[in-house]
């Protein structure tokens, strides 16, 4: 089992920044991709950004030039740093862990990709 809690959400005002921890344990030596997902209300739950065990990283369109994601030596911490952060950035966003690699097998925007989920850090952003 591995578990991911998330830390370091938050409110902030258009344009500021905040950043997200993930703190990863468990059986964690069979671990290939990390990343993150958010859900906004009435919305679908949606692919951030993941990072796979040799550094790559893949970054949704939306968030682009802006989030950051990132890990410590160890891999036993997760972040995503975010900048410029806008209204429609305001979700519920969960750290995600899978054993395939981020770029193999399912998609790594679909939630059904991923075999453990945090249970979430609420982000709001005002206008």
């Amino acid at each position: 089992q591995v578990q991911l809690v998330e830390s370091g959400g938050g409110s902030v005002q258009t344009g500021g920044s905040l950043r997200l921890s993930c703190t990863v344990s468990g059986y964690t030596y069979n671990i290939y991709c990390l990343g993150w997902f958010r859900q906004a209300p009435g919305t679908e739950r949606e692919g951030v950004a993941v990072i796979d065990s040799d550094g790559s990283t893949i970054y949704a369109d939306s968030v682009k030039g802006r989030f950051t994601i990132s890990q410590d030596n160890t891999k036993s911490s997760l972040y995503l740093q975010m900048d410029r952060l806008k209204p429609e950035d305001t979700a519920m966003y969960y750290c995600v862990a899978n054993g395939v690699r981020c770029a193999r097998g399912i998609k790594w925007d679909s939630r059904l990709k991923y075999d453990y989920w945090g249970q979430g850090s609420q982000v709001t952003v005002s206008s």
